[in-house]
């Protein structure tokens, strides 16, 4: 694993740069890549649609390729054929828009990589899927990443950070500006606004729909929403009866490493920070360990106009290096959430 330094940075030491694999698919993508060939209508009862569903009960990942798809609705429709029922992005903290009915866009900087997540696991409703739709794709970068989170659980509960995860938990702590207060102004260290988080432009709605999904709140100055979410570090995941890792460092500061705008900020100014559930910080040993371990298990997928992706929010997290596009080129992936859950926790006999 690569530790650079940023000399252009405020004092933030050392930057852990994510890798995303070995360079070798830790799963191997016989198993979970679908040539759709000629077939432009997909049928929910066809031959296509019975592949899919039976490749991401086993794999719990799907990449449809070759489907000669390039809009957005007939790629959503695909991914429709897993994604029976699908939720609205709200309580999130990436700012998303939709760019379709139901379809969002991915709403990150493509400069900025991604570390590995869990599709919204910083809160009490979650969802079971996420599927991504690539409408425009740069054919030598802009690939996708997943990590199997069934490999990465085995292999950090061997390990000192893993039982202090079990034992401790995590809380999830965020920070959303509120959107007038920077009328007219430079969003200079802004992620989110609580207005755009939550659908509302109401404080005490907003309040209530974050106590719903068992946030805690409070205001700061200039209507600053404060959130904190304790919960485990692992869901219990039914179909294989067993707790799985459900967290990553994607909600740490270190999020926000390469973020335009918010890079600048030391680690404790950012709008997110991540502790053991007891308040503890990570030690960068931790903070290394654990990246390191999603980057083991990981797995890229090069995608192309037309293909569609379907990932089980459960047992695989996802992620991506930062994009650098020449002029003219263009990367979109559309954005589908799967069906939302409320968060259970892990089980005392699914270790």
């Amino acid at each position: 694993m690569a530790i650079v330094e940023h000399s252009d940075l405020p004092p933030l030491e050392e930057i852990i740069e994510p890798r995303f694999w070995t360079g070798t698919p830790a799963t191997d993508p016989a198993t979970f890549t679908i040539d759709a060939g000629e077939l432009r209508q997909p049928d929910p009862e066809g031959a296509l649609a019975e592949r899919m569903r039976r490749t991401f009960d086993e794999v719990g990942l799907v990449h449809v390729v070759n489907t000669d798809l390039d809009d957005l609705v007939d790629m959503r429709a695909l991914a429709t054929l897993i994604v029976r029922t699908e939720m609205e992005y709200e309580g999130g903290s990436n700012p998303r828009d939709r760019i379709q009915p139901n379809v969002y866009e991915v709403g990150a900087p493509l400069t900025a990589w991604l570390h590995y997540h869990h599709e919204m696991a910083y809160v009490g409703t979650s969802t079971r899927m996420i599927a991504f739709l690539c409408q425009d794709a740069v054919p030598d970068r802009g690939a996708t990443y997943v990590s199997d989170s069934v490999a990465v659980t085995d292999a950090i509960l061997e390990t000192e950070l893993g039982q202090k995860l079990k034992d401790l938990g995590v809380c999830y702590h965020r920070n959303l500006t509120d959107r007038d207060a920077f009328a007219g102004k430079v969003e200079y260290g802004v992620y989110n606004h609580w207005q755009k988080s939550f659908g509302t432009d109401d404080p005490l709605v907003a309040a209530r729909k974050a106590r719903a999904q068992r946030l805690a709140v409070d205001w700061g100055d200039d209507r600053l929403m404060r959130t904190r979410y304790y919960c485990p570090a692992f869901e219990y995941f039914e179909p294989l009866d067993r707790n799985l890792l459900y967290s990553s460092l994607a909600d740490h500061g270190m999020w926000f490493d390469t973020w335009p705008l918010v890079q600048h900020l030391p680690y404790d100014e950012r709008p997110l920070h991540m502790t053991f559930g007891d308040d503890s910080e990570f030690t960068d040993d931790e903070r290394q360990q654990w990246i390191d371990l999603y980057d083991r298990f990981g797995t890229k997928l090069d995608v192309a106009v037309g293909d569609v992706v379907v990932i089980c929010n459960y047992r695989f997290a996802h992620g991506r290096p930062g994009i650098h596009l020449a002029d003219g080129e263009r990367r979109t992936l559309g954005v589908v959430l799967g069906h939302q859950y409320d968060r259970v926790g892990v089980r005392a006999d699914a270790w």
